[in-house]
């Protein structure tokens, strides 16, 4: 592994706390020591970067996306969230091959690399493939292979996602697994229990859609007399590690039922695109543990957890008419918060965590001048003003080049979108309601 000193840096912890004159070592891909610039000792074997004027921070997650999902990005636009769903999305999924997936993963990986993103949770099917994009690409990844309890092949889903946690679990240092069911009202009854008690014997975490849509919740209190997060807890998903997707319609009932077990990704972009409504997640979000997700590239076009905390934070301040409320702080504290729903020891910038960071050039006409760095980065900055993204101490982004061949990736996945043009539709086993 390479050695960095990254010189005279100033410094942006998970916290938001700031430290000038700073010199980092990176060894063995772990944050080696934290020392004051004016410290002369011999650094011959490190590889010098001069962060002077430059900002570093821990690194973004997007703790909820469908990767592979990049390649039907801007394929249903303008329409309702039923039709999206069930006369775009789902009837073009039902034809995907696994070539389609990888091709999806490895853009997908590649622009969130770009955005400063070094790990991410995915919620898909075709495991394999999505594993192979995150190894090919240098990202973290966090795999929940999609399970659809009513579809008619259900058994072999469930079966093949616990053969593949099995075989992959702990394989690779930058590649966790758990199970992920779609949602409970796609896997109703005792589906959802037996997909959680098998996520129980993997000693694994589960990732799936809670109480996205309104109208979910009341369908769901209409045929049970229970919520979905009611359901989720009654069926033991607050026993593990779970990721919940989205939850915008929490209730306040439903906040006796969970626990610091829980991290909710939030991902205002598709809520405001697919007329989700307003939800409950700005008046309950300081009871709920929450970072961002960026949903799927076809729903929310973009892979930037910063944007969708950008938008978080607007949307709450309009609808909540208190401009004082999200604040800067409280937003990058949850930005950072991703890293703790992951095993991964990343999200700090301290002795012995890995080097999972970014150097920020805010020294540019959209982010100058800068009174506050966090404001800078939160409300002004965009992907040009990441000069590097390093994951576990290798640069994947350097000096603004993402080491990706990127040409190649864009021809690839141009010639698999008019694969998918060229078959069509197909039926999807399960629909949206």
């Amino acid at each position: 592994m390479n050695k960095y000193l990254l010189k005279n840096a100033k410094i942006i912890d998970e916290n938001g706390e700031l430290k000038e004159n700073i010199n980092l070592y990176i060894t063995n891909g772990k944050i080696q020591k934290l020392v004051n610039y004016e410290n002369k000792e011999c650094i011959k074997e490190y590889e010098e970067i001069d962060c002077t004027g430059f900002y570093i921070t821990p690194s973004f997650v997007n703790l909820h996306t469908h990767s592979p999902m990049n390649i039907m990005k801007g394929i249903a636009e303008d329409i309702s969230i039923d039709n999206w769903f069930n006369e775009k999305v789902f009837p073009y999924e039902s034809k995907l091959e696994a070539e389609d997936v990888y091709w999806g993963g490895v853009i997908a990986a590649v622009e969130m690399i770009n955005n400063g993103v070094t790990a991410f949770a995915d919620h898909y099917f075709y495991q394999e493939s999505v594993y192979k994009a995150i190894e090919d690409t240098g990202i973290r990844g966090d795999i929940a292979p999609t399970i659809f309890g009513l579809a008619d092949d259900y058994k072999k889903q469930l079966k093949e996602s616990v053969k593949f946690v099995e075989k992959y679990n702990g394989k690779n240092s930058k590649i966790s697994v758990r199970l992920g069911p779609h949602a409970p009202y796609t896997c109703p009854g005792d589906i959802l229990k037996e997909i959680i008690d098998s996520a129980k014997k993997l000693d694994v975490g589960i990732h799936l859609h809670v109480s996205e849509t309104k109208n979910q919740v009341e369908e769901s209190i209409r045929l049970t007399g229970k919520t979905p997060i009611e359901i989720l807890y009654e069926s033991g998903g607050f026993e593990v590690d779970v990721i919940i997707a989205h939850g915008l319609w929490t209730t306040k009932e439903d906040l006796k039922y969970i626990n610091n077990n829980a991290t909710f990704a939030f991902s205002p972009k598709t809520y405001m695109k697919l007329s989700m409504g307003e939800g409950n997640i700005y008046d309950l979000k300081n009871k709920l543990n929450y970072s961002f997700g960026t949903d799927g590239a076809a729903s929310s076009n973009t892979l930037n957890p910063l944007e969708q905390a950008r938008y978080f934070a607007l949307n709450g301040k309009l609808l909540k008419c208190n401009a004082s409320d999200f604040d800067i702080l409280e937003i990058w504290k949850s930005l950072m918060n991703g890293h703790n729903a992951f095993k991964f020891n990343t999200g700090k910038i301290k002795e012995g965590y890995d080097a999972d960071l970014l150097i920020w050039d805010l020294n540019s006409v959209n982010t100058s001048p800068i009174y506050n760095p966090l404001t800078s980065i939160i409300y002004s900055s965009d992907s040009n003003n990441i000069k590097y993204t390093m994951v576990q101490g290798e640069f994947l982004k350097y000096d603004g080049k993402l080491k990706a061949d990127v040409p190649n990736i864009i021809e690839k996945v141009q010639h698999i979108q008019e694969k998918i043009l060229l078959r069509g539709k197909g039926k999807s086993k399960v629909s949206y309601n």
